[in-house]
């Protein structure tokens, strides 16, 4: 039987190489690629993980080490599934979904916070690698008690993904954005007070209706605080319309 599993989901799962490829082993390994990478990642960010910055840190040749990974592209889906720690134990036995996938997307959420490059790597495609599904198979699991098709469940797990996405990547850009003495929630008012007194009342009636109420003079508390609770805040909102499909 002829294995045609290609070459980057064989290096994804670790799987040997064929037996007609195989020769004399390699001074360098992928798991060794891929962790250096991810250690420069860790340290600047994903621009500090090229392929010649990678060569360097290993004291070889850039292209040694295309005998590792095919692509730029490759080395940094690699990088994403090694660095996609296990999400943490989850029980769902007894059927509450919605305390499941809340744990869960808070677990992402944490992971994205303690690696921001992650959200900087695109996404080419469906998760491919092992630590990905891993994450995938959690979030469906907590549908197994209701009777949503296979179709709604990846519906909904990804749409919860999203929002966590997108939610840590905003998240994270405006706490590097302020300043070393400054909250998140001190920023906010700051603006609230600064665009009223920009703003044309007749253009705008609604921005203007906002600025003029509370809501941005709450209680100045550390950023951590007020971005984790604008995040839980967005995904119970998204949870409420689950549960009414669920329901239903």
């Amino acid at each position: 039987m002829v294995d045609d599993t290609p070459d980057w989901l064989r290096r994804m799962w670790r799987l040997p190489e064929p037996e007609a490829r195989r020769g004399r082993p390699a001074g360098l390994t992928t798991d060794r690629v891929v962790d250096t990478a991810v250690q420069l990642a860790d340290r600047g960010g994903l621009d500090a993980a090229t392929l010649p910055k990678v060569a360097k840190a290993l004291d070889v040749t850039a292209m040694s080490l295309y005998r590792h990974v095919g692509s730029k592209r490759e080395l940094v889906e690699l990088m994403v599934d090694y660095a996609t720690s296990p999400p943490p134990p989850a029980d769902t036995g007894d059927g509450d979904w919605r305390t499941a996938l809340a744990d869960w997307a808070q677990a992402l959420w944490d992971l994205y916070g303690a690696r921001p490059w992650l959200l900087r790597a695109p996404i080419h495609g469906a998760p491919s690698g092992p630590s990905q599904l891993a994450w995938l198979e959690q979030a469906l699991a907590a549908f197994s008690h209701t009777d949503l098709s296979a179709k709604e469940k990846v519906m909904y797990a990804m749409l919860v993904s999203g929002y966590v996405r997108q939610s840590a990547l905003m998240s994270h850009d405006l706490g590097e954005g302020l300043d070393d003495s400054e909250t998140q929630s001190e920023r906010e008012h700051r603006y609230g007070h600064d665009m009223l007194g920009l703003i044309d009342r007749a253009r705008f009636p609604e921005l203007s209706a906002l600025f003029e109420s509370d809501a941005f003079d709450q209680p100045v508390v550390p950023t951590e605080t007020t971005l984790r609770k604008d995040f839980r805040d967005g995904l119970d909102t998204i949870l409420d319309g689950i549960a009414r499909r669920v329901e239903r």
